[in-house]
């Protein structure tokens, strides 16, 4: 029997699904149909794929090592797809990128309308991710390109630096410390209530980890999983927040105070898998990322 396409997608989807029934609904085949294809792949290769014996249905020792292989396989011959429909002239394409929720309010705007102003032709999907989920959606071939931050990355992930991001504390006018202009001392900090983004953000991890160097344990009356929120909660309220400047810049009503000593500045980063086919639009849009960076930084 020669082995198709379908037998790969298959045995992938029953290993995924832990049942047959449910493989088969999500494929919009028949559950006979499934069992029988699978079979067919078992017999081929003289070796038995799944453990049908549990409530659930798993994969064997053999069928791991197959499988492995096989997203591999189904992995590349996407790529291929995508390489054959990529025009150099960008005339069409896909590019899919992710950022972590950080950009949402600042970058992601200004660089997404950039790209599609230079190639309306290009079909953009934007997702908001993790960086932990980005990279790994990276390797799995579910994403052309990432923005996030420097740091230590997953096996096989490779960034470009586009520019440093500064973080500041951040109050409203109605805080006591709307006017002040001297340095704050971090000490001070567990004085006043804060609100923060939620510890699922690198963002918080970068805050706690400079409170912690500090030895500051401040009063956190509210965790949020938008910096919208968090900036509608201090423009209205005496509770204090660290945002980005690039996002107090453009928010009158917020009032920046410099903290003794400044928290840590972090590089933005453009990450991509080291082996992924470079597509025309994935060209494109890291060229734009640069540029972008480029006239950032010297601001």
């Amino acid at each position: 029997m020669a082995l198709e396409l379908r037998h790969l997608r298959y045995l992938l989807a029953v290993a995924e699904h832990g049942n047959f029934t449910r493989a088969a609904e999500a494929l919009h085949v028949s559950q006979p149909t499934l069992s029988q294809q699978v079979r067919q792949l078992e017999r081929a290769l003289k070796a038995q794929l799944l453990d049908r014996t549990g409530r659930t249905v798993r994969l064997t020792d053999a069928g791991q090592a197959y499988a492995h292989y096989a997203r591999g396989a189904l992995r590349d011959l996407e790529a291929a797809e995508r390489a054959v429909l990529d025009v150099r002239d960008l005339s069409r394409g896909t590019l899919r990128l992710a950022t972590t929720p950080t950009f949402t309010a600042y970058l992601v705007g200004p660089l997404a309308g950039a790209f599609h102003t230079r190639h309306p032709g290009i079909s953009l999907t934007l997702r908001e991710l993790p960086q932990e989920r980005m990279e790994a959606a990276l390797l799995a071939d579910e994403l052309d390109l990432g923005i996030a931050f420097s740091g230590p990355h997953l096996p096989g992930i490779t960034g470009t630096a586009l520019f440093t991001e500064a973080l500041g504390l951040v109050v409203g006018p109605a805080h006591p410390y709307a006017d002040r202009t001297a340095p704050l001392p971090v000490r001070s900090l567990r004085d006043h209530q804060l609100a923060l983004l939620s510890a699922d953000f690198a963002t918080r991890l970068h805050i706690d980890a400079y409170f912690g160097e500090h030895r500051v344990r401040p009063d956190i009356a509210v965790e949020a999983n938008s910096l919208t929120t968090l900036t509608e909660l201090v423009r209205r309220t005496s509770l204090a927040t660290v945002l980005p400047d690039a996002i107090t810049r453009e928010q009158p009503a917020l009032h920046p105070v410099a903290l003794s000593p400044a928290l840590p500045a972090r590089t933005v980063t453009l990450l991509r898998r080291e082996s992924a086919y470079r597509s025309a639009a994935a060209d494109a849009f890291s060229e734009l990322a640069r540029e972008w960076g480029r006239e950032y930084g010297e601001e």
